[in-house]
């Protein structure tokens, strides 16, 4: 007797799925049973179901292809609903199978009872409950539809005697594949846009995530117009690449070139963008904004000539009508300032003297140069975030996955033990927080049992050392943040994973060699500096004020040595102009 599991694994199979991350459960034993049954499926087990999501989202960031994960009623489910915020923000397509209480009980209060569907509905795009098997077939192809066209996340709701019964026998799965559109603006909004383009002086793109694909249409674009490029941090890994026109990044992990291509430009480009910082974004103006998704348009700056359509085609259909600009003055000085900028940022990732503890910049920008040519990495929310924007190298095969619009915590070996899955001889970095890192720590187990040759680089600085920026930025003294961390070399190592600690300079590059070298998992505890500062490209007058405030406060906290400290750690520092 097929069951509703089994043909919800012969759906997945049909449309391209080829696992689920998950967590087993009493209300999951029918899925899990089909899935042991299933030929060419596989069960990916994880720790924890936030890890589950986590990993999914990256699966599908990486195929784009639908993917999926699991969670057993009550607790088991609600666990995953970090990584599926993250995911849903992120636009990729994963479908959740939420189990429940059986339906008898729905309403009582009964045991692990939860409402999934209230509970799921504000991180995704479809979100509904299977209470009979004749409901399955409609409802899981409504939700894979959905998921996959509308690049987000759809959950299914399923009751665990729901999952075991007799399959509907009229329920003949197929497959769900996303379609192909073109989709571009009308001939008049194009030619309007146009029009301003072609009468601008000082034209700058801003580029984010719905570039991808579209480069070289990008690159000719920018050269008609000698336009310089800003990109947006999740544009960076399509953008910054092979790329003459590139000024860097702005907003708050961004620096100095790409806020001043933007604040000098009397028109600005954004393609494929929702830049969320409105501080960031010139006050004076002319703006064309270019979204796939038309309820982007205008919500973070005002904007003149909104035009819906993927960036690819609507560069496509507009380049036509688009005169040659011949004043390379404004793309000229953008490039220029962006070059010094970079040579300052450089400056600071070096082996300082091989003084401990070391640069955290130093090891960014090591990882990136010992790293394989189509490396994958992922990169925990706080300072590595700040360091992988700056330093890691993209060159169009790499790939940069993390929590940019939801910025969780814990998210770099999640993601990774997901990119790993997905292909095992591919090389992916963590670029881990100690913070995050030790917050799914049970993770690391998943990466022995599942086999997965995940390399970690784990910035430990004892510390939340974003907030701590954030607070030495309002003027508050530094609290609550402090972190008494293990050797995590040696934890690895009980776990049966590769691990060097490293704490002086002199030793990063062998000890990421043997790591990125070592047939397995691998683990590197980098001791790197705590009081680095991560500066933005603008500073604000009470962000100045706070500083002063907090170096104020730290000395009548009589915590001199602190501020002594920080000092210290930045007095070669120059800041950025």
């Amino acid at each position: 007797m097929a069951t509703v599991a089994d043909h919800v694994i012969s759906a997945l199979q049909l449309s391209g799925v080829r696992r689920v991350f998950g967590l087993p459960g009493d209300s999951l034993n029918g899925f899990t049973d089909a899935i042991r049954r299933a030929d060419g499926f596989s069960w990916e087990h994880v720790r924890h179901e936030e890890a589950a999501a986590f990993a999914a989202a990256a699966d599908a960031a990486l195929t784009g292809r639908l993917a999926v994960c699991a969670g057993s009623c009550g607790p088991g489910n609600l666990h995953l609903i970090n990584g599926l915020f993250d995911a849903q923000r992120s636009r990729v397509p994963v479908l959740a199978i939420a189990a429940h209480i059986p339906r008898a009980e729905i309403g009582s209060e009964y045991f692990q009872e939860t409402h999934p569907q209230d509970l799921f509905r504000e991180c995704s795009v479809y979100c509904e409950l299977i209470s009979t098997p004749e409901m399955a077939p409609r409802i899981l192809e409504m939700a894979m539809r959905t998921a996959v066209e509308e690049n987000g996340v759809a959950v299914v709701v399923v009751p665990g005697e729901v999952l075991l019964a007799k399959a509907p026998a009229q329920w003949s799965p197929h497959p769900v594949l996303p379609t192909r559109s073109v989709v571009r603006p009308d001939e008049q909004s194009l030619s309007n846009a146009a029009k301003i383009l072609n009468d601008a002086e000082r034209v700058t793109i801003l580029g984010g995530a719905g570039v991808a694909g579209a480069h070289d249409q990008l690159l000719a674009l920018a050269g008609t117009l000698q336009a310089p490029i800003v990109h947006a941090l999740r544009g960076k890994e399509f953008i910054e690449y092979d790329n003459p026109y590139d000024v860097g990044m702005t907003g708050l992990l961004g620096f100095a070139s790409g806020y001043k291509a933007m604040k000098e430009a009397d028109v600005l480009l954004m393609l494929g963008t929702d830049f969320p910082y409105t501080q960031f974004y010139p006050e004076h103006a002319t703006v064309i904004q270019v979204d796939i998704r038309g309820r982007n348009l205008g919500r973070r700056t005002p904007v003149d000539v909104p035009l819906v359509g993927s960036v690819a085609d609507t560069l496509a259909a507009l380049a036509p009508l688009l005169t040659q600009h011949r004043d390379s003055a404004h793309l000229n000085r953008c490039v220029e300032h962006y070059r010094r900028t970079r040579r300052r940022l450089d400056d600071l990732a070096v082996n300082d003297r091989d003084r401990a503890p070391i640069r955290p910049e130093y090891v960014a920008a090591q990882v990136s140069s010992l790293a394989t040519d189509d490396a994958v990495f992922t990169v925990d929310v706080g300072s590595p975030v700040v360091w992988a924007a700056r330093y890691l190298t993209m060159n169009g095969r790499r790939r940069l996955l993390g929590s940019f619009n939801h910025g969780t915590m814990a998210c770099a070996l999640p993601l990774a033990l997901g990119a790993q899955t997905v292909d095992r001889g591919r090389q992916v970095v963590a670029l881990a927080g100690d913070g995050g890192l030790t917050m799914l720590f049970g993770e690391l187990i998943t990466l022995v049992q599942n086999r997965l040759p995940v390399k970690v680089v784990v910035f430990n600085n004892s510390s939340l050392n974003f907030v701590e920026l954030e607070m030495k930025a309002a003027g508050i003294v530094n609290f609550g943040t402090e972190l008494t961390n293990p050797d995590f070399a040696a934890v690895a190592q009980s776990l049966g994973i590769f691990g060097r600690r490293v704490e002086k300079p002199g030793d990063l590059d062998g000890a990421l060699a043997a790591a990125f070298a070592h047939d397995g998992p691998a683990l590197v505890d980098v001791v790197t500096a705590r009081q680095e500062l991560s500066i933005p490209p603008t500073i604000t007058a009470e962000q100045a004020k706070g500083f002063s405030l907090y170096a104020i406060r730290t000395i009548l906290a009589g915590r001199t040595d602190e501020l002594l400290d920080l000092v210290s750690t930045n007095v070669a520092r120059r800041i950025l102009d």
